[in-house]
């Protein structure tokens, strides 16, 4: 892993040699991609610039790229099969390793926590547990097969986590801390002007006042109390829904809650900053990554106490109980009367975060392990 060179005054030092890194990124190609693609591209978009890493990402045969939001700056090599064949055969067989597609590789980082098999030293991203903790949320196929992941993580190498809530709940469930990293994801703040913010209200129909929630649509976004607490609030205000389908129930249209649906991320930015407060309630969280991207974007912020989502706000929004409807609205009542205050605590919070330190220690990791 060192090259030795000669500098002009005639001695030699040695100067690692970039280490070539298996990439996984199956997940791009999920029906709904969520957290664990977006940190994994930004991640990728900015390891590709480094000269002390070569990578070499890696998925299953795809006849089609992933949705436009999800297409890696890089074309991952394929494997033999895709999910959800792939994530079974990496469980049950550890076939087919990452090194068919890749050829040789000093390490190889799974993006997710269904490890690929391979057999160089291996670094795997958890970023959360919530589907050992509430089955009942996920699809009983996808808790299974994520349960069995979980499972091998325990021979990973290194874990990477992006809170300390997750590193938490891994060490609960009898995994080596020792083995685990906190990589805190990172967030960039995007210049929005007023064109901006009247172009995507046209295009989505806004009015001038409303409270945003952004993400997947699923039974732990916790999106039910949320619309009712929309009810229970002083002075109520429409709910926006920003966010592909996901499972389970949702509060239906109508009632001052409205769907987007998905948006493509070029709209988001602007979509944040027209919104009067960005209302995250959920109930299970790795991370987060709506919140610090709101709070970026100078949108004030709700969301939960005692989750990651509190530790990833760093004390810069109003703190709620999600099992309580009026916690909710009192917290967004709160929020509307103490905007400035927290639009300036979170732009300070979000610029504590960023994308190249996360790259940094995930470098780091990988120079730990390898051999």
């Amino acid at each position: 892993m060192h090259r030795t060179v000669g500098p002009a005054s005639g001695k030699m030092s040695a100067v690692p040699s970039p280490l070539r890194i298996a990439y996984t990124l199956e997940q791009c190609w999920h029906p709904v991609p969520g957290g664990s693609a977006v940190s994994a591209l930004e991640v990728l978009r900015r390891l590709v610039e480094r000269d002390d890493v070569e990578v070499v990402p890696v998925a299953g045969r795809h006849s089609a790229p992933p949705a436009d939001a999800f297409v890696p700056v890089v074309t991952p090599r394929q494997l033999p099969i895709a999910r959800p064949w792939l994530y079974e055969t990496w469980n049950r067989l550890a076939w087919p390793r990452v090194e068919r597609a890749t050829g040789p590789i000093d390490v190889c980082h799974s993006t997710v926590a269904i490890p690929a098999a391979t057999k160089a030293p291996h670094v795997v991203t958890v970023h959360d547990v919530a589907f050992v903790h509430t089955p009942e949320r996920f699809s009983r196929h996808g808790a299974r097969v994520m349960v069995a992941g979980l499972e091998r993580c325990r021979r990973a190498d290194l874990l990477l986590v992006p809170s300390r809530a997750t590193a938490d709940d891994l060490a609960t469930l009898g995994f080596d801390s020792a083995k685990v990293r906190v990589v805190p994801w990172g967030v960039e703040a995007v210049a929005v002007d007023e064109a901006d913010l009247a172009r995507v209200r046209s295009r989505f129909g806004l009015p001038d006042r409303f409270v945003l929630f952004v993400g997947t649509v699923e039974p732990r976004k916790n999106l039910a109390r949320l619309a009712e607490a929309m009810g229970h609030m002083h002075d109520p205000v429409p709910l926006v829904v920003a966010g592909a389908a996901g499972w389970g129930d949702a509060p239906p249209a109508g009632n001052g809650v409205r769907f987007l649906g998905f948006v493509p991320p070029a709209d988001l930015p602007a979509l944040y900053a027209a919104s009067a407060v960005f209302a995250y309630p959920s109930l299970q969280e790795g991370y987060g990554m709506p919140v610090v991207e709101a709070m970026a974007q100078g949108t004030p912020v709700v969301t939960s106490a005692g989750s990651a989502t509190e530790e990833v706000a760093g004390g810069a929004a109003v703190l709620v109980d999600p099992h309580d409807p009026e916690s909710i609205a009192d917290g967004i009542d709160r929020a509307l009367a103490e905007g400035d205050r927290l639009v300036a605590a979170g732009r300070a919070r979000a610029a504590t975060l960023s994308w190249d330190r996360t790259v940094d220690l995930t470098v780091a990791a990988y120079r730990e392990v390898a051999r």
